[in-house]
């Protein structure tokens, strides 16, 4: 953020690269992640939850402050909502691999945005699995809830990496929503 005075105007001025319509993109996106955390399919041990789509998406396109804004934020606020016990494992897994996602995306393997993307998504889906494996570990208490839950864990995970960038790539989403930001559109 930079702070800009003029000497007509003694008050600063401030510029920051997000605007308003990455604001609202964000908050978008952040209902959508809440809105599909709160309900999932019903597997032993739990639910299978399809919000990873969403943040893994949500990840390609926005800048790592928004990929956490999305990912670890809407997630802790869907658990709030409708499940409070592990929300804070939410806010800091989601988070983290939103972040990841969205950095090892833009800032690795320059010469081909497949292998980016695709080593992108495989770490975030690591960081999903390990994080929430601990977390449910750690909040109930006991491993073998892990273990049990660890393969749906991993079905959600490769629902993410699968569905989000065919989404982002089909959709041509990253120009769409660039140009919404930008106020092209």
């Amino acid at each position: 953020m930079m702070i800009h005075e003029t000497a007509a105007d003694p008050l600063p001025v401030m510029y920051s690269r997000h605007n308003t319509r990455w604001l609202t993109i964000c908050g978008l996106f952040m209902a959508m992640n809440a809105a599909l955390s709160s309900f999932g399919l019903p597997v032993p041990g739990g639910h299978l939850y399809l919000n990873d789509i969403v943040i893994v998406t949500a990840a390609l396109i926005l800048d790592p402050a928004g990929a956490f804004l999305v990912g670890g934020v809407g997630a802790f606020l869907g658990d709030f909502f409708f499940y409070p016990l592990p929300m804070f494992v939410s806010l800091v897994t989601h988070g983290l691999q939103a972040m990841a996602i969205s950095y090892i995306s833009r800032h690795c393997f320059k010469s081909s945005r497949f292998l980016s993307v695709a080593a992108a998504v495989l770490v975030g889906a690591i960081i999903m699995v390990v994080g929430y494996s601990l977390g449910r570990a750690y909040v109930y208490s006991t491993p073998a809830y892990a273990w049990i839950k660890l393969p749906f864990e991993i079905l959600q995970a490769l629902f993410g990496v699968i569905c989000g960038p065919f989404l982002v790539w089909r959709l041509h989403l990253v120009e769409k929503i660039q140009m919404l930001i930008d106020g092209k559109y």
